[in-house]
């Protein structure tokens, strides 16, 4: 168990960053106006919860950064990853549940051209929602729970970098090691002699 502790960390922060991101593109609640629309405006994740988009690559990269750093660095991850979790699933329950008019004013003011928390809520009649901030509520919850599984487990994960750099020295030590060569030695002897006027095959 402890030798897939860290591919099961990485596993649940990666899988839930990239539904979290993925969630942003889609339409997460659809407002409905008093006047001046006939159909209903759709509201992206990113635009209902403008952090989603950033929280959500956050965690992919934290994700992938675990898959190397060192044990300090795995603890403060596991910490970001608590963070960026309980971040993306509050504001996810909030506007799945509660359906705030926050939420929506974006869009309400990119369509009329209106401002201000009062008057888009006398215009806005009706907000319905979608299943996707519930997807991305249990992204935060994979985050969430690789978090807590890192700094649970990071201690017991194997430091890689220390047995490449071992293999590395080994390697250097192997390659620059070169035996003895006698033969070398004893052409350079005979050289050696010719240059004094000695005849090395008289010995």
């Amino acid at each position: 168990m402890i030798a897939r502790a860290r591919v099961l960390a990485v596993l649940a922060i990666v899988l839930g960053g990239a539904i979290a991101i993925v969630s942003s593109t889609q339409t997460w609640l659809e407002v409905t106006l008093r006047a001046g629309a006939t159909e209903p405006l759709p509201v992206s994740g990113a635009a209902a919860m403008p952090l989603l988009a950033p929280l959500s690559l956050a965690a992919l990269a934290l994700g992938l950064a675990l898959t190397v750093v060192g044990r300090v660095l795995r603890y403060a991850f596991g910490i970001l990853a608590l963070v960026i979790g309980a971040a993306l699933l509050i504001g996810a329950v909030r506007v799945g549940t509660q359906h705030p008019v926050d939420a929506v004013a974006s869009v309400v003011t990119t369509s009329t051209g209106l401002s201000g928390a009062k008057a888009i809520g006398d215009l806005v009649e009706g907000i319905t929602g979608s299943a996707w901030p519930f997807a991305a509520a249990v992204a935060g919850l994979l985050i969430l729970a690789g978090g807590v599984f890192t700094l649970v487990t990071a201690h017991r994960w194997r430091a890689g970098g220390r047995r490449y750099e071992r293999e590395g020295a080994s390697e250097h030590v192997s390659a620059g090691a070169r035996p003895h060569d006698a033969t070398r030695d004893r052409a350079i002897d005979s050289w050696d002699d010719l240059s004094h006027g000695d005849d090395p095959t008289a010995r």
